[in-house]
């Protein structure tokens, strides 16, 4: 059984783009598609997890077999083609999972406010700055969201939690009690431990106001990459797509870039 994913666009090369816990396509476009407005080529695949989007939650509730359903998904999508895998959050935890299953089909890892351990107490929020709220930013933010925001959230400002708002409003439905167990039984990868390795473009981004995940770990890992970057941008958080989309538009088109040219032989 595989998930569901919408493509977005066409062209030669295609990207992988694994959501945020709980998002789902709609959503996740949101974030991600403002990067192609000047670029051309790319057929974008937006994956549903189970229990999300029009994913259902047929699959135990551990994330080695959210990840076998995901590699599943791009086989039958791309036929053992090479691509680009971009995750955010969860989704960037499983895009490095799908790195250790596929290495040779990644030609290319992005990586947003995520890390390559999930366990809440594996997490390195060291250095992770407070945020400075401006008077009344949650005040259109619905009152079950304002805790979360108010801790994810890095720009704390109403601009950002408006768009915010508007990316869960288009999110479908998810099954709660799926994604409960998951995060309670089944969270972490059997493998998380072992070597992420690519050799292609690696592109890491963190938030220095993610009180999530932080931003030490990816940091730390650079070194393990021969084509890797890092950006941390400091007026940001764990929903850092959405917090600073133009900047992060142009560190995607910037990857992409690279991505493409390492792509190019496979294609021609």
């Amino acid at each position: 059984m595989t998930l569901h994913l919408q493509a977005h666009g066409d062209g030669g090369d295609s990207l992988v783009v694994l959501p945020s816990f709980g998002f789902d396509h709609t959503s996740m476009a949101a974030a991600i598609e403002p990067a192609f407005a000047e670029v051309s080529g790319w057929r974008r695949l937006y994956v549903d997890l189970p229990g999300t989007g029009d994913s259902p939650a047929h699959y135990p509730p551990r994330s080695d077999a959210v990840l076998d359903a995901v590699v599943a998904t791009i086989q039958a999508e791309l036929h053992y083609r090479p691509f680009a895998i971009l995750g955010w959050s969860y989704g960037g935890y499983l895009a490095a999972g799908v790195t250790r299953r596929l290495p040779d089909q990644v030609g290319g890892l992005m990586l947003v406010c995520t890390g390559f351990k999930i366990r809440p107490w594996d997490r390195d929020l060291s250095g992770v700055l407070a945020s400075n709220p401006h008077p009344g930013w949650l005040d259109y933010v619905p009152s079950h969201l304002r805790e979360h925001f108010s801790h994810a959230v890095g720009l704390q400002t109403g601009e950002v939690a408006d768009r915010i708002v508007a990316a869960l409003d288009v999110n479908a439905p998810s099954d709660e009690a799926y994604l409960a167990s998951l995060r309670a039984d089944g969270f972490a990868l059997s493998d998380e431990d072992a070597a992420t390795v690519c050799n292609a473009p690696v592109c890491f981004v963190a938030g220095q106001r993610d009180r999530v995940v932080g931003y030490a770990s990816l940091s730390d890992a650079l070194g393990n990459y021969n084509y890797a970057s890092y950006t941390c941008i400091s007026s940001a958080g764990h929903y850092l797509p959405f917090e600073q989309p133009t900047v992060f538009a142009a560190i995607t088109r910037g990857w992409l870039e690279e991505c493409k040219a390492f792509l190019g032989p496979f294609n021609e």
